[in-house]
């Protein structure tokens, strides 16, 4: 399931990205939540914004060819509801790479309006298949 629909900037040096969802009322996962009431979920909100720190973490030479899986995600604030018609913009930014292991900062909001926050620590691990 990909929630990310465009990257819109890579800083030069690797550090930061910027990415877009539209939230359309056609999401499958608003056929349930919440009926009659349709809000994102925010785990799917956290995702997206994994998916784009997992975009800017595969721009490194040392990534290529692996795959980064979440360790832990810490310090998740939701502050604003997303609905169908909104445009999430996801800011994120590499705090730290130590060998295989790394953490992200993620930003996603709304019209300039912050939605919600984390950080996330992750872990390049090898293909397998």
């Amino acid at each position: 399931m990909i929630l990310v629909d465009r990257i819109l900037n890579i800083a030069e040096d690797g550090a930061t990205i910027k990415g877009l969802k539209n939230v359309t009322f056609n999401e499958s996962f608003f056929q349930g939540h919440y009926p009659g009431f349709p809000v994102m979920p925010g785990v799917l909100i956290v995702e997206a914004m994994a998916q784009v720190g997992a975009v800017l973490t595969m721009q490194r030479d040392d990534a290529r060819g692996r795959i980064p899986l979440i360790g832990a995600i810490d310090d998740v604030k939701f502050r604003r509801m997303v609905v169908p018609g909104d445009q999430l913009i996801i800011d994120c930014q590499l705090i730290w790479m130590r060998g295989s292991i790394g953490r992200i900062k993620g930003q996603a909001s709304v019209e300039g309006e912050l939605a919600a926050s984390m950080e996330l620590t992750f872990k390049l691990v090898e293909r397998e298949f």
